[in-house]
């Protein structure tokens, strides 16, 4: 499909975060991912990069970014959100992810460009700058996940245990016996079982910690055990994804993105950090900030690993719009 760009434009003219384009890009293997464009043409470059892996990106995160000062591409990455076929996994992996960032930036014209992304946003922003660095003029992130076996051991394995035990009950409670003292390779392999009766209750019980985990204040702190294998209702997307990546590393080397930090040395970046961010703690975001010496950390005070935590979403975007007035200076 081709973007619209004229209707675009028109949208823009009544509402100033419709989309200026939008389109699925064919970008091979079988893969076509959904790319929209919001702002000024001839507005600073940006490009957001949703969580996950698997979320999607949503209408609200286009609003991250000032459209009278921004020309922002939003994506859905390979098998998430709008792109086709929804939860792909083959050919899906981060270096796949980082070429079709290559291929977005070219055909928007884009010679560099502000990169911003939450999460696991953060680790493709920081994956991608380090295989492109002369192309990343800045850098925003939000919760720094640096795609380790060791962070994901801390928040499921130390953190949910030690917050909450009756959450980390349920969660060992929906695997076998025999598979409760490994759980998180378990899991990877029971979500990703094409068998239903094998991967629902998996899949919903991740899901369902992995967002209680998310926020400083959740509305419940235990698992509905009676619904897991509810095959009837919609089936969460995001923990197949994470699944086939969490499996794989990542589809990085070990401590990959913390050694190669030097590579973003002379970009400019803001990290913003819940206090309270029991999945990606702010102990990551430092001991990034330790090699990659041009970032500044901003704590956001009684807020946790959510866009939507309070004073998070605000930080981002003030963040977002401090670096592109950095940029400005430089240029002058």
């Amino acid at each position: 499909m081709a973007p619209d760009a004229d209707a675009g434009k028109a949208a823009a003219s009544a509402d100033p975060f419709a989309p200026l384009t939008s389109e699925h890009l064919d970008v091979g293997d079988g893969h076509e991912i959904y790319v929209e464009s919001v702002g000024r043409i001839d507005g600073v470059a940006a490009v957001y990069l949703h969580g996950g892996p698997g979320s999607g990106c949503q209408p609200d995160h286009r609003r991250l970014f000032d459209p009278q000062r921004f020309h922002t591409v939003l994506f859905d990455q390979r098998g998430a959100g709008r792109s086709k076929p929804r939860g792909f996994r083959e050919a899906n992996t981060t270096a796949h992810l980082i070429a079709d960032m290559e291929l977005v930036r070219e055909k928007f014209g884009f010679d560099r460009w502000l990169v911003v992304g939450g999460s696991w946003g953060a680790t493709l922003a920081l994956a991608y700058a380090q295989a492109h660095p002369d192309h990343v003029s800045g850098i925003v992130l939000r919760a720094t996940f640096l795609g380790t076996r060791e962070e994901l051991d801390g928040a499921f394995l130390d953190v949910l245990p030690r917050h909450y035990p009756g959450l980390y009950e349920d969660f060992l409670g929906a695997l076998p016996a025999g598979e409760r003292a490994s759980p998180l390779p378990n899991y990877y392999r029971r979500i990703l079982d094409s068998d239903a009766a094998v991967h629902t209750s998996a899949a919903r019980a991740w899901g369902g910690t992995e967002s209680i985990l998310s926020e400083h204040a959740p509305k419940r702190t235990r698992l509905d055990v009676a619904e897991l294998a509810n095959t009837s209702k919609p089936m969460p997307a995001t923990p197949f994804m994470e699944a086939h990546y969490f499996q794989h590393d990542c589809f990085m080397k070990p401590g990959q993105l913390l050694a190669e930090a030097g590579t973003l040395q002379g970009i400019p970046g803001i990290i913003v950090q819940g206090r309270f961010d029991f999945l990606c703690p702010p102990a990551t975001s430092h001991a990034l900030a330790a090699v990659w010496i041009d970032a500044e950390i901003r704590i956001v005070e009684g807020a946790g690993h959510s866009l939507y935590d309070p004073g998070v979403r605000d930080a981002v975007m003030k963040a977002i719009a401090d670096v592109a007035s950095k940029l400005k200076s430089q240029d002058c």
